[in-house]
């Protein structure tokens, strides 16, 4: 999503984009996969260019987010879970990019050799694919 923490700064269509703003928070895309995916949504708004000299990079989606919440960029491409409470935005404004927008991002969870004989492991593993879970999971924006 693109989020800034002040109420009414990002539409719903991510029209900011286009207006003058100093910084924008992306993570590093050769290494974080929400990097790549803000990236592809630039290039598909064809603003790479324009927007690229304001990019404020964090090394991965956490410190992009903290670049955001403290106000050292106006805005920045984060996670959805990251400003999610209770299944909604908790405080600023925002635009959820349409998955159409960029490849998607896949957030999975395995099982190493290591843990194959670990109960505790297998439970969690387990645990993740229980409806109770998804619930969850789907409250912090989260699709399967």
């Amino acid at each position: 999503m693109l989020w800034s923490p002040r109420d009414n700064y990002v539409d719903g269509e991510g029209k900011v984009l286009g207006s003058d703003f100093t910084h924008i928070s992306i993570a590093n895309p050769k290494l974080a996969p929400y990097g790549a995916a803000a990236m592809e949504t630039l290039d598909k708004l064809r603003l790479t260019e324009r927007i690229t000299p304001r990019i404020v990079t964090g090394e991965n989606i956490g410190q992009t987010f903290q670049f955001v919440a403290t106000g050292n960029a106006a805005l920045g491409f984060v996670a959805l879970s990251q400003v999610m409470m209770d299944g909604k935005v908790s405080k600023g404004s925002y635009w959820i990019v349409p998955e159409t927008m960029h490849e998607p991002i896949r957030q999975d969870a395995i099982l190493l050799n290591k843990g194959a004989d670990n109960a505790t492991a297998k439970a969690l593993l387990q645990f993740l694919k229980s409806d109770e879970a998804r619930a969850v999971i789907k409250t912090y924006g989260y699709g399967f």
